[in-house]
């Protein structure tokens, strides 16, 4: 759903150095190139999830453009989605949660990668920010 750009650049020590273009907190390595993909897609997973725990800008690579790199699990993909959809909306967490009528952590929840979100509840988060599921997916594409 949601691929990010990977630079791999061979090191002095016989590893590869990975980095991600749009995210500059990004920097890892691997033995290989297999090894430096899976490196970097658990860091930008990470680094992903750090800039949802504080609301912060996600930049959306164009998969055409990216020659190498990783996707993002569904599920995370999924709650990026929201959250670009929150902030062009001008919607907050707590504005969210009194919309749906949920409490604030309930809502939290639907930002933490780490937690698993039920599909039923992101639509509906989806619909009470004011742009259903299938809508946020088809202007993300």
């Amino acid at each position: 759903m949601l691929f990010y750009p990977v630079e791999l650049t061979p090191d002095d020590n016989d590893t590869l150095l990975a980095t991600c273009p749009l995210l500059p907190e990004v920097t890892t390595f691997g033995t290989d190139r297999s090894d430096a993909l899976r490196h970097a897609a658990e860091a930008i997973e990470e680094a992903v999830a750090a800039r949802l725990s504080r609301w912060e800008d996600i930049p959306a690579a164009d998969p055409a453009e990216v020659a190498e790199g990783v996707r993002l699990p569904l599920a995370a993909g999924m709650k990026v989605l929201l959250f670009w959809v929150c902030r062009s909306r001008g919607v907050t967490r707590a504005e969210l949660a009194r919309r749906l009528g949920w409490h604030r952590e309930q809502v939290d929840r639907l930002f933490r990668i780490d937690h698993n979100s039920r599909i039923d509840q992101l639509e509906a988060a989806f619909k009470a920010a004011g742009e259903p599921f299938e809508q946020a997916i088809k202007r993300a594409a």
